[in-house]
This record gives C-alpha cells, structure tokens and sequence, in this order.
C-alpha cells in the first residue's frame, strides 16, 4: 500500500484503523472548540490592555463594570475548556502522579490551576488580574502541538504495517525516542525546579509580578517540541521507505543518517530555544501568552524540519531530476546501526 509522503504527519482517513478515526475527531473537537474559546475570550480581554487610556472618574467607573462583566464572560467560556478540551492532560497528570512520575502534563496541569485559581478569585472579588486568555492560548497551542504528535504517531502504526522489513529501523527509532524522553524528563525537572526558584525571588521583590512569570514559566516548561523530535522525523522516515520499493543497503544507511541528523537537529534545537527564552520569561518580560506562543511556534518548527527528510534523503537518487541534488546534499557518512542503537 503506498503512502504519498504529504501524508507523512496527516496520514488519511481511509489508512487509519476505526480506533485511530476515533481519538481524531475527539481530539479535533477538543482541539475545535479551545480554538473558538481562545478568539472569544481574547476578544473580552482586550478592555483590560487599554485600562491606562481610562481618564476621567466617570469614566473608569464604567470600564470597571464593563470589565468586570467581561472577565464573568470569560470565566464562562473557559470552564469548558478545561473540563473538556484539557481533560487529557488531567487524567495524564492524575496518571502521573499514581505512578510517582513527572510527565509533560505535570507542569502543563500546574500551570493551569496556577493561572486559573488567582483568575476566578480576581473575578468573584473585582481586584486583581485575570489570566483566562492565557488559559486558553495555552491549552489551544498545546493540543495543536498534540494533534501534530498524534498524527506522526499514526503515521509510524501505518508503516509499520506494510509488509517490509522495518526491523532494523525499528530499532533505530527506539534508541532515538529513548534519548528524546531522557532529554524531555530532565527538561521538565529543571524547569519545574527554576519556576520554583524564580517564583520565590520574585515573591520577595515584588508579589504582584510573580503569579505571571510563575505562570509563564510553567507554560514554558512543557516539553512539546522535545515529544515531537523522535515521531515526526521517523514517521518521514518511515514514509520515505514505503514509498520506494527498492532500497539498497547504502539508501538505508543514507536515510539513516539523515534521520539522525534531523532528529538531533529537533531536539537539541527545541532545547536552545527554551534556553534562550527562560532567562526573559524569568526576568518578567514574556507574558504567559507569548509564552504559550513560543511553545506553539518550537512544535511547527520541529514539524517543518522533520519534513526535510523526504527531500534530503538518499533514496532520492532513485528520481533522475534529483540525482544531482541529493548527490550533493548529503555529505555526511552514515554510521553503523550498532552504534546509533549504543
């Protein structure tokens, strides 16, 4: 069964067991409705950006109750989103917790209960800010960021079914999935440990600011693009031997290389960008939907970078037009399966 290579990440419908059809559209309708969430209640947010304009008594009388109004509204829209649209990550970070782990969901779960407490007491009480934008940036992004790592999964299922011998490749992405989540656990340990830290140091400087950077930080911490490193690049991968019937030893080792390439390219690049994004979110001067924004845009660049393997790999030469390209693209020798599995 061939299996074009646009569809590496989306596999279609029709490849996909009723199972696999299923979480789809369960997760389009989580993912569907914090979408919509998330534009309304960016709209009823807006008033809070332009309070500094408010001048006269009169008049910030007014745009309090308006506020005020407006924060109820987003309250309401946001309740659903985190019972429904996020109930995934709370039963994963329940699962966690039974099992004495961190997982992604840990901090992702933290950092909506952080955000989300303060914002309905803010509400109830008219005094305070109120972060229910960021709550449904965030939970938007992520299951975004999701449904990209679902379907590079479904993918792989769907390779691994037509009948060639994977076994070899098998057990290459296993040695890179396993260095992958090591990467992603320490992450989320040390960012968990800093958002600790800063939250305290902020607390004793200044106390209003130090909800917000807890919150970004937190949100930060979700290691999205470090789970996406592994699957996508091997569900190209994958979809780069199935739609060439004829490999040779040296086109398997090419395609190896380049898939090692591009996996450590994902990972270690998601990891330098978080890097280089904390110490701002840490000095107070990313919000926590910029944050949210930062995660989204490291998950679609590991996505886009995994989609170089089909025009990378060595099994192009087997297209007369992309001989010389391919030649010359690819310099770097393949090493042996033996010690990628090490």
């Amino acid at each position: 069964m061939p299996i074009n290579m646009s569809l590496a990440i989306f596999p279609a419908t029709k490849l996909l067991t009723p199972e696999q059809v299923i979480r789809r559209r369960r997760m389009l309708v989580r993912l569907g409705l914090a979408w919509l969430v998330m534009m309304q209640v960016m709209m009823f947010a807006l008033p809070s950006y332009v309070r500094h304009e408010v001048s006269t008594a009169d008049n910030i009388e007014v745009f309090q109750w308006a506020l005020g109004l407006m924060n109820w509204a987003s309250l309401a829209l946001t309740v659903p989103v985190l019972l429904y649209s996020a109930l995934p990550i709370w039963l994963g970070a329940l699962r966690s917790i039974k099992l004495h782990r961190v997982s992604m969901d840990t901090p992702v779960a933290i950092s909506m209960l952080a955000a989300f407490i303060p914002s309905v007491w803010a509400t109830l009480t008219g005094k305070g800010e109120v972060y229910f934008d960021s709550i449904s940036m965030f939970v938007a992004f992520l299951l975004t960021a999701r449904y990209l790592e679902m379907g590079a999964q479904q993918s792989l299922l769907i390779a691994q079914s037509v009948a060639i011998d994977m076994r070899a490749f098998e057990r290459f992405f296993k040695a890179l999935a396993f260095r992958a989540d090591s990467v992603a656990v320490i992450f989320i340990i040390l960012q968990l440990s800093l958002a600790a830290i800063a939250t305290l140091v902020w607390w004793w400087l200044d106390p209003a600011r130090a909800l917000p950077i807890m919150v970004s930080l937190l949100v930060m911490s979700c290691p999205c693009a470090l789970s996406l490193a592994a699957p996508s690049a091997f569900a190209v991968a994958q979809a780069s031997l199935v739609n060439h019937s004829s490999q040779t030893d040296s086109d398997l080792q090419e395609l190896r290389a380049v898939t090692i390439r591009i996996t450590a390219q994902n990972l270690y690049g998601s990891l330098a960008w978080h890097l280089f994004t904390v110490p701002f979110a840490a000095a107070g001067c990313v919000s926590p939907w910029m944050a949210a924004l930062a995660m989204l845009l490291s998950s679609l660049a590991v996505v886009l970078n995994s989609l170089r393997i089909s025009r990378l790999n060595g099994l192009n030469h087997l297209n007369p037009l992309n001989a010389d390209k391919s030649d010359k693209l690819i310099a770097v020798p393949a090493p042996p399966i033996a010690n990628v599995s090490q």
